[in-house]
């Protein structure tokens, strides 16, 4: 959200904040809509939200596979990988590193293969997967749904991220619950929040929102909603009936 520039009083000279563009005192917003990927946040469009996120419009960037050398670690380890594992080029979607870190994607009916090799193989020896997270790129990628794990070996104190993406319409993926028991919370919540199914999960409910909630909150197209919150004496209204900041 833009700051408008002052604006000069004829009288004496002295800056005037000038009126923020757009501000109106009409009733409380309506129903936001979800907007394109890559503007906004939270689907907000038009509803004059107050965070000042609203505005934000991030470029899109193609996120493809990086060429070799990656440098670092990260050459051994893909390396390490494509030797211990013989279904790799089946397997490894691409690699791509970016900002000092190395993100392997892998197709997701292979995520725990994937996974049980990264932890027992000696030269590659990722004992704890540290947590298992959900992303939704709604409107740029048909697999908008992407699980992220993060991988991180004790041995020889490295770093890699997994990462697998489904569809809306099929999110299904193997659990890793029975290769990296710390997966167990972090799958339901991944359910939870995203509507991610994790395929042999020993049991894979809600964790965060009550057992009948329709929907998963931190999916793009989830409408804002919320309740009514007291704080000191005032009541702050839910952020889908907030008005326009003035």
């Amino acid at each position: 959200m833009t700051t408008p520039a002052p604006s000069e009083d004829p009288g004496g000279g002295v800056p005037v904040a000038a009126p923020p563009t757009g501000a109106t005192s009409g009733a409380p917003a309506e129903y936001p809509p979800a907007s394109p990927a890559g503007q906004g946040m939270f689907g907000i469009h038009g509803t004059g939200d107050t965070s000042g996120f609203g505005g934000l419009v991030r470029p899109r960037r193609l996120v493809e596979g990086s060429p070799r050398p990656y440098g670092g670690y990260f050459d051994e380890v893909r390396d390490a990988l494509e030797e211990a594992y013989p279904a790799f080029g089946d397997a490894v979607e691409k690699v791509v590193v970016d900002r000092g870190e190395l993100t392997i994607h892998v197709r997701p009916e292979r995520i725990a293969e994937v996974c049980q090799v990264m932890r027992d193989d000696l030269s590659l020896r990722f004992e704890l997967c540290s947590s298992v997270s959900g992303v939704d790129y709604l409107g740029s990628d048909q697999r908008r749904l992407h699980v992220v794990y993060h991988l991180t070996s004790m041995t020889y104190r490295r770093r890699v991220r997994l990462e697998a993406a489904v569809s809306a319409e099929d999110p299904h993926l193997p659990s890793v619950t029975s290769i990296y028991p710390t997966a167990d919370w972090q799958e339901r919540e991944t359910y939870d929040m995203f509507g991610v199914i994790f395929d042999g999960h020993p049991s894979l409910t809600r964790i965060l929102m009550p057992d009948d909630w329709e929907g998963h909150p931190q999916r793009k197209d989830y409408p804002l909603g919320g309740v009514p919150v007291e704080y000191k004496g005032a009541e702050i209204p839910p952020p889908d009936r907030r008005r326009s900041y003035q």
